[in-house]
């Protein structure tokens, strides 16, 4: 049986002060007290800019032994920088992109034994980026290739239908996991595992994300639940638990604009997965 870690995507939201943090506890003591309630957190500060590796440093320091931290690639490297549609003459491109990769890796490494996966989040890519799977799915496996061995990999892609043979097989023949993601354009994980083979490593890894809009529409804050997401958690656990003992372990975060609290969300989660059944 695999090992159920789960956190949140972040731990820096200032609005869980007074539910999650305690009233006025400084910034700088927000991860130490956040992995005195969960084992593991998802970095996503690191999709914006890489760190320094003194911050990465100081991040190993206010965690205990056994916490376990995830990243994202710097969007830079999967977007292509930052403007709102990707460019496809960078994204993945080594001379383009390799720099910043080696920068980043450099500094996560920083984390020592609590190194958690590394995750290529892409966009959506419309036609103008890539004509179809093929060229991306390409690309993708010379990027795979060069990256260190001493790292885990997970990959998000958003176009449904390129979730498909040749990005699982080149997923598989890296050792890198398909990042499930529930968010709004793309299928539920529970309907994406009955047609495809989800598992492409020794590990899972989960991503609750949810609906921006349909959030941001009720809330400027993330101190509560404002949106019932029962029925989708109820998939969610199902799901783990049936794969849970296909792999070593599985890492499940959730975001706040899922239902509005995210540490609500993903204790939700772990309470269905972890009752009998």
């Amino acid at each position: 049986m695999g090992e159920f870690l789960y956190g949140t995507s972040s731990w820096s939201e200032k609005s869980w002060e007074g539910v999650f943090y305690p009233e006025r506890l400084p910034p700088g003591e927000y991860l130490t007290h956040y992995a005195g309630a969960f084992r593991t957190v998802e970095a996503d500060v690191t999709y914006y800019r890489t760190p320094a590796r003194r911050m990465v440093e100081g991040w190993e320091r206010k965690t205990p032994e056994g916490f376990v931290l995830s990243a994202k690639f710097p969007r830079a490297i999967v977007h292509g920088g930052e403007e709102a549609t990707p460019d496809p003459t960078k994204v993945l491109v080594p001379d383009a992109v390799w720099p910043e990769t080696e920068a980043f890796l450099e500094a996560m490494r920083g984390l020592g034994g609590k190194r958690g996966p590394l995750v290529l989040q892409f966009p959506y890519f419309n036609k103008t980026v890539f004509p179809g799977p093929g060229p991306f799915v390409e690309r993708l496996a010379g990027f795979l290739e060069r990256l260190p061995k001493d790292f885990r990999y997970g990959v998000e892609v958003r176009n449904r239908t390129w979730i498909a043979a040749p990005l699982l097989e080149v997923l598989r023949a890296h050792r890198a996991a398909l990042v499930l993601v529930d968010i709004a354009y793309m299928p539920h994980p529970a309907e994406l595992a009955e047609k495809v083979e989800v598992v492409t490593t020794d590990f899972v890894y989960a991503r609750l994300i949810g609906d921006r809009k349909a959030i941001d529409a009720k809330t400027k804050t993330f101190d509560k639940i404002v949106i019932d997401q029962r029925p989708r958690i109820e998939r969610w656990a199902e799901l783990v638990r049936a794969l849970l003992p296909r792999v070593t372990s599985l890492f499940a975060y959730a975001n706040n604009h899922y239902a509005g609290h995210a540490p609500s969300t993903i204790r939700e989660l772990a309470s269905l997965v972890n009752t009998p059944q």
